[in-house]
């Protein structure tokens, strides 16, 4: 579809009809202990992007990068870590920076929603506005683990696509999902994409025996 921004995924590219819409707050919703940094890295390879780190410093996600490439493509992103002094204030001035088309990752996102509602609101809005302005996109990335905060439904409501991966380990098989429940400009899927997620992304063929 002319006007979509490709994620750099095929697999996604085909089912989303091309990709992203411009102006799009994505919520990419994960376990902790899944491989999903590896979308994270490959949706940088399209695209001059901002990489804000929440978490883990600054060099330990360009050291990931590093290793990243000799396994698959990935882009050349600007990466900046989110100390926990007024962490959405320093967002916030980031934000501003973004360039026309780019993308914008946040990962990950959780340490923003536990800072006051509404300045929490306020951001999301203020990174709608810019992203509006540049055709870009923001990934967020959110932990799905044993305990999500409150700011979690807020960045649901506000996301125009929810990405949800789900892993499951039984034996000696991991199985990893992702489904689209939510799309705002396009079309939700009706069915999860099975992917094996090892040092890149693929589609898993392998049929589920009961």
């Amino acid at each position: 579809m002319d006007g979509r921004l490709p994620t750099g995924i095929d697999v996604l590219d085909r089912q989303l009809e091309g990709g992203f819409p411009p102006g799009s707050i994505v919520l990419f919703s994960a376990p902790p202990f899944s491989q999903s940094e590896l979308f994270l890295y490959e949706f940088t390879a399209m695209r001059s992007t901002l990489y804000l780190t929440t978490v883990r410093s600054d060099q330990a996600v360009s050291d990931a990068f590093n290793r990243t490439t000799d396994q698959t493509q990935v882009g050349d992103p600007t990466i900046r870590e989110i100390g926990v002094e007024a962490p959405i204030d320093q967002a916030g001035k980031l934000i501003g920076t973004l360039s026309e088309e780019s993308m914008l990752i946040i990962d990950t996102i959780d340490q923003l929603e536990q800072q006051d509602p509404g300045q929490y609101r306020y951001f999301l809005n203020q990174l709608q506005t810019q992203l509006e302005n540049t055709d870009s996109v923001a990934i967020l990335h959110g932990l799905d683990g044993h305990s999500v905060d409150a700011g979690r439904d807020l960045t649901a409501q506000m996301a125009d696509i929810i990405f949800d991966l789900s892993t499951h380990i039984q034996g000696t098989e991991v199985t990893s999902r992702l489904s689209v429940p939510k799309f705002r400009g396009g079309r939700a899927l009706d069915e999860t994409i099975k992917l094996k997620l090892t040092s890149g992304i693929e589609i898993d063929t392998s049929r589920d025996i009961a």
